[in-house]
């Protein structure tokens, strides 16, 4: 296999990984959210969205994952924000409005 092929693969994986994290309306509601009121814990996110926290809190981990967004600690609490790959994301969602 020849490394540009190889390079391509793993491109396109990181692709899929980043799409995935925001394939999903929740997700998209957190990003905007986040976007609006930076550096929210999970509870608050789950209060201001009116979800469950057990669902916010396995949608944030996968909007870290896809790097969207970043994680920072804040005494007891852990707290979130976009990511600049986050914000551009949330910013080519809105072109497709």
């Amino acid at each position: 296999m020849n490394s540009s092929v190889k390079y391509s693969k793993n491109k396109y994986r990181q692709l899929e990984r980043i799409v995935r994290g925001f394939s999903n309306h929740r997700r998209i509601q957190m990003l905007e959210l986040l976007s609006k009121e930076p550096e929210l814990s999970v509870l608050d996110v789950s209060e201001k969205l009116k979800v469950n926290f057990k669902t916010v809190s396995e949608h944030i981990r996968r909007l870290a994952i896809s790097g969207l967004v970043m994680k920072r600690s804040s005494g007891a609490s852990i707290r979130h924000r976009l990511t600049e790959r986050g914000i551009n994301i949330l910013k080519f969602l809105r072109t497709l409005e």
